[in-house]
């Protein structure tokens, strides 16, 4: 282990009161969430805690280096699951918050992305679970319904030798499905809020009165509004005994949304000294015209070809324009977004992970909590409005020591938010060198793929056959909501169409032509 990152250790170990004192007195100056301050206090709060740490650094070179998973306390079986898995060693934030877990304290855990957090708060729970078997033992709440099956294969996975029973309970899936997998009553849900809420509402003699342990993945998007209904009825009808785990890469501080959590006596687990990337990341910024960033993205792929890249636009259809272009140029690209329907979102997303397509394109729907090891590349196609997602956006690629790039693509109207970005990472990035010619030769044949996908895009619109025009659901068709990824737009059906239409007024004009032959013939007969 290197110096670092044992100064890094001895910091938390060292300082947990002097951080939470430090935190409630920043709370009651700001109300609202500003991710540039929360980056700069923590800067502030660690620069504190160096000369504490300094003193227990040689305690933990003596007793660090050889940490397994039996020396954190877990059970044996759970030992030789890690061990199948061939999760060697704990990772940082594994070691500094599973054994605070296991002695039944609420835990805070803050760490950076790929850094083992999902195992930080599956194994105290298995821990417990094997100690104290019962049904309904664990909620696990997430913001996103792909991140939810992640999981739920995670706690399977781990507890496949103690035959562990998971149930994951998303939006977009049958309910009467998932109504009877709850009957079965599995130890441990995993679940996005708004669906656990309908469950809770509908399904009769389903609640959660005996759940022990409650976990909020990427805990700060949850504490969001965009929860908050749904969050506040799940919390009412759990009960008041149980442990509460928050995890993230991006912790908000503000206390008005932590209490909200309801948490006892929490302990904060922090291994990132502020908002900040993994080292293995390079990452870089591209300044160019909005006019010509379907070129420049052109541009990279090609001049990085090989890699697999996750392309991240702001709205659902610009994933699909992107992705039909993309296709058009002969690039295996398939869209991910939250107006396909789920199955469909989990097939592209597999199509993905299985190395069928090498260009993932999505919203930020993809942004938080999946891991996808062979992710080389992160482009910002569009920039994340909040800094906040930016850090989660490049975090799918450089995971578990791996290395990784990120280019952030930078138009002349983006300029203010790229800025809030590098206050965030408190650094500035370096440019991404492009020779402008060589992209610039690109440009024609990127504008016929451009016009090509625009025409496919009103083909899927019009494939719906939404007689309201505009109305209902255009907006779900515009983004290929029935078309998987709209993987039957290649390009032959658009070559074939107007033969099609020609085919079809030629055949009338046949009929017409054998129409007025017959009624001549008719006309003679009667002469």
């Amino acid at each position: 282990m290197s110096e670092t990152s044992e100064d890094e250790q001895a910091q938390l170990q060292t300082s947990d009161e002097e951080l939470s004192a430090d935190e409630e007195q920043e709370n009651t100056d700001a109300e609202e969430e500003d991710e540039e301050d929360d980056g700069n206090d923590k800067e502030t709060e660690n620069e504190s805690d160096d000369d504490a740490s300094a003193a227990d650094e040689d305690k933990i070179e003596n007793g660090d280096k050889a940490l397994t998973w039996k020396d954190l306390g877990l059970n044996e079986t759970l030992c030789k699951a890690c061990d199948e898995l061939k999760w060697k060693a704990p990772s940082k934030i594994q070691k500094e918050a599973i054994p605070v877990a296991i002695q039944g304290k609420d835990v805070i855990g803050l760490a950076e992305t790929g850094s083992g957090k999902t195992g930080a708060f599956a194994l105290p729970i298995l821990h417990a679970l094997l100690e104290n078997p019962q049904r309904y033992f664990a909620l696990v709440l997430t913001p996103t319904r792909e991140l939810a099956f992640q999981i739920g294969e995670q706690f399977e996975a781990l507890g496949s030798g103690i035959g562990i029973k998971c149930c994951v309970i998303v939006g977009g899936m049958d309910m009467v499905a998932q109504g009877l997998q709850l009957a079965k009553k599995p130890h441990i849900i995993i679940a996005t809020p708004g669906r656990l809420v309908d469950h809770l509402e509908n399904l009769k003699g389903f609640n959660l009165k005996a759940i022990k342990y409650l976990v909020m993945d990427e805990a700060d998007r949850i504490l969001n509004m965009d929860f908050e209904v749904e969050l506040d009825k799940i919390l009412k009808v759990l009960p008041r005994e149980r442990r509460t785990f928050l995890f993230s890469a991006t912790m908000t501080k503000k206390v008005k949304k932590l209490q909200r959590a309801s948490l006892k006596d929490p302990v904060k687990v922090e291994v990132s000294n502020k908002y900040q990337t993994v080292d293995q990341l390079q990452q870089y910024y591209l300044f160019i015209p909005v006019k010509y960033k379907d070129v420049y993205l052109v541009h990279i792929l090609n001049e990085l070809a090989g890699n697999s890249f996750m392309i991240f636009c702001s709205t659902c259809n610009n994933t699909v324009k992107t992705a039909l272009m993309l296709r058009a140029l002969g690039l295996a690209a398939i869209p991910l977004h939250g107006q396909m329907s789920q199955n469909k979102r989990l097939a592209a997303l597999n199509k993905f992970k299985a190395k069928n397509r090498s260009i993932l394109i999505s919203t930020d729907v993809a942004s938080r909590g999946l891991d996808i090891p062979h992710v080389d590349v992160v482009v910002n196609f569009d920039i994340p409005t909040h800094s906040k997602d930016y850090i989660h956006r490049v975090g799918r690629t450089a995971r578990a020591g791996r290395s990784g790039q990120a280019i952030t693509m930078v138009s002349q109207y983006d300029i203010e938010l790229y800025q809030r970005i590098e206050h965030l990472l408190g650094k500035q990035l370096p440019l991404y060198k492009c020779e402008e010619d060589e992209v610039m030769a690109l440009q024609e044949r990127v504008a016929e793929a451009q016009r090509t996908a625009k025409l496919e895009l009103k083909d899927l619109e019009d494939s719906k056959g939404y007689k309201g025009g505009k109305g209902g659901g255009t907006k779900r068709s515009a983004a290929g909501g029935d078309h998987d990824d709209s993987e039957q737009f290649t390009g032959a059906r658009k070559r074939m169409k107007p033969m099609g239409k020609g085919g079809s007024n030629n055949y009338k004009n046949k009929g017409g032509a054998g129409g007025a032959k017959k009624n001549w013939n008719r006309g003679k007969k009667r002469n």
